[in-house]
């Protein structure tokens, strides 16, 4: 029989804690066995997912091809998936395809580069300055409603090229959610946690890098996934601007000549590319938010 003086000394310590190494093990035990559980979760949620997009085709298929009339909405001249994809191979096989894809993808991120560093610094200063806020915030907020295509005659006029103005416009189109979400992820900071610092002894720069930008960082990056979406919503206005490539230009010119399947696949490239980099966006966040744990959502 083994006696209590047998027992480490930490032991009275810790409370009982002597047979700690035991339930540890146990624990590293039980927190591998839930693996196949997250994979069959994941699993269900993609083929979740995956079932709600084919849903959503095979009703569009369904109404294109009956011709249906809702009333408010009708599908008469609407081309279906079919038709679709029978563009998209046409489109694929030509060698206009990535001439069209890197001249977009250079106007979003060029604005989005733009609009980013913009817009977090503007965010940060508002954020932290009565004085910015009171000079800057007014004039930005009689500009952050005017949508995109309000700004297209304007960007011709200033400036000297057509490239310069697409890249304007997509600028405008990111600046905005990026901006208000840095000003908001400033002010949600604890006021406790900006005390605390300066009682430490941080100083103003110090106190700036590592207390508010980290504390901001999740609203930005979310503000910046948000202002990337915007950046391609506005593509097919700033590539109406001119010039011969583009999706946004495909998509015009596919409605300037009736092409009603080569909209429809413009529109789809769009919302598909615009995902797409949302969604890298956000796990470069993630990547630089290793703090931020995401939430579990209930059924």
């Amino acid at each position: 029989m083994i006696s209590e003086r047998s027992a480490p000394a930490g032991a009275e310590l810790a409370g009982g804690a002597a047979f700690a190494p035991a339930p540890a093990s146990a624990a590293r035990r039980g927190a591998s066995s839930p693996a196949p559980a997250t994979t069959r979760r994941d699993l269900r949620r993609a083929s979740l997912r995956a079932l709600s997009v084919a849903a959503c085709v095979g009703l569009w298929q369904w109404a294109s091809m009956t011709r249906a009339d809702l009333g408010v909405v009708t599908f008469l001249n609407v081309p279906a998936p079919t038709d679709v994809l029978a563009a998209a191979r046409e489109l694929f096989a030509s060698p206009k395809l990535w001439q069209h894809l890197g001249n977009s993808v250079f106007r979003v991120l060029a604005g989005f580069a733009a609009a980013g560093a913009t817009g977090v610094v503007l965010g940060l200063l508002i954020g932290r300055s009565r004085l910015a806020e009171d000079t800057l915030l007014p004039p930005l907020e009689i500009l952050r409603p005017i949508p995109g295509v309000a700004w297209l005659p304007l960007a011709i006029l200033m400036f000297p090229s057509a490239e310069l103005s697409m890249i304007f416009i997509t600028y405008m189109g990111a600046l905005f959610p990026i901006l208000i979400a840095t000003i908001h992820g400033v002010g949600a900071l604890d006021p406790r946690l900006i005390a605390s610092s300066r009682s430490l002894g941080a100083r103003p720069l110090r106190l700036f890098l590592e207390v508010v930008l980290p504390g901001a960082l999740p609203s930005i990056v979310t503000g910046m996934s948000i202002g990337m979406g915007t950046s391609w919503f506005c593509l097919v206005t700033a590539e109406m601007i001119g010039g011969q490539y583009g999706i946004g230009y495909f998509t015009w010119e596919s409605y300037n000549l009736q092409r009603y399947p080569d909209i429809v696949l413009g529109m789809l490239l769009i919302g598909l590319l615009g995902m797409l980099s949302s969604a890298l966006v956000l796990r470069a966040g993630a990547w630089l938010t290793p703090w931020q744990e995401p939430q579990e959502k209930g059924r």
